[in-house]
């Protein structure tokens, strides 16, 4: 006859307690004591005949075998609350944080095709650059250089950007190589050293426009309007190109290092947040629609 399985709680409890290596920490994410805890690593010890914890005063270290069975309840546990979600039939929207560029240049037009798709799930989206708390989304969209700590980060693409003006301001100067771009006022953007460097062109000074924006949206409606020569991603604003509202007038962009990221929680198993991950990535590896007009 077959062994009764250990208490379901029980085994919840070791996978806090090995993940959070403390069951002071894993007590509070469960909402009980520390000490009731310590009692359910004890009681499932003894039940199951194997050290699970190694305990020195108040400090436990994970067993080898208390490590690879919470690591498997890790995965039961995600499969678990997978089944339940789809139970509830996604009752719950997805949600989903990236950064305001990002968010309103390459996602949301997106984001019609993505329910055309079967297993589509409703979305909730929050716009900011500041990180939200990991309680606070399912899955996040940011920039950097992939190092967040306590994240599992995928990249989507590299930042990229070139020089982008209106056919006002253009039609009023001689570009006929890349050093001419000096001679007007540019929109403020760390790149634009990098952007002329390999472009082939060393400039002993840059003439900045007198209004730093502080997003790159900002930026397009000023250079739109003719204040300056923007510095912005064709993949995001290659729509305004398209339209004639600005001109690329040269070819070249800068690339990297940094990235859009997609962040999850570290284990995540949820389907509807997988699906939605991927579909991100397979986004993401798409060509630029259509040709990106140069002056």
């Amino acid at each position: 006859m077959p062994k009764r399985l250990p208490a379901l709680e029980s085994l919840r409890v070791l996978e806090a307690g090995v993940r959070h290596a403390n069951f002071t920490r894993a007590a509070a994410e469960l909402g009980v004591t520390p000490a009731a805890i310590s009692l359910r690593i004890r009681d499932l010890e003894a039940e199951l005949g194997v050290r699970l914890f190694r305990r020195s005063g108040p400090n436990v270290t994970p067993t080898e075998a208390g490590t690879a069975l919470a690591a498997r309840m890790a995965q039961a546990l995600g499969l678990i609350r997978s089944a339940v979600d789809d139970c509830r039939g996604a009752a719950e929207p997805l949600r989903v944080t990236a950064v305001p560029t990002f968010a309103m240049r390459w996602l949301t037009p997106r984001l019609a095709a993505y329910h055309a798709l079967p297993d589509a799930v409703p979305i909730t989206l929050d716009v900011s650059a500041e990180l939200r708390p990991a309680d606070g989304f399912d899955i996040a969209i940011r920039t950097g250089n992939g190092d967040w700590p306590g994240f599992e980060a995928t990249a989507l693409m590299p930042v990229e950007a070139t020089s982008m003006l209106s056919p006002a301001l253009a039609a009023g100067a001689k570009l006929s190589s890349p050093a001419d771009l000096a001679a007007l006022p540019l929109l403020p953007h760390d790149g634009w050293r990098r952007w002329f460097r390999e472009a082939g062109v060393e400039v002993p000074g840059l003439r900045f426009y007198a209004d730093d924006y502080p997003t790159h949206e900002l930026d397009a409606a000023a250079a739109v309007e003719g204040a300056g020569v923007a510095l912005l991603s064709p993949r995001f604003f290659g729509p305004l190109l398209r339209d004639g509202k600005l001109i690329q007038p040269f070819p070249h962009a800068i690339r990297g290092p940094a990235a859009h990221y997609a962040l999850l929680q570290p284990g995540e198993a949820r389907p509807m947040v997988l699906r939605f991950r991927d579909w991100l990535v397979d986004e993401a590896r798409r060509p630029v629609a259509g040709p990106m007009p140069v002056a």
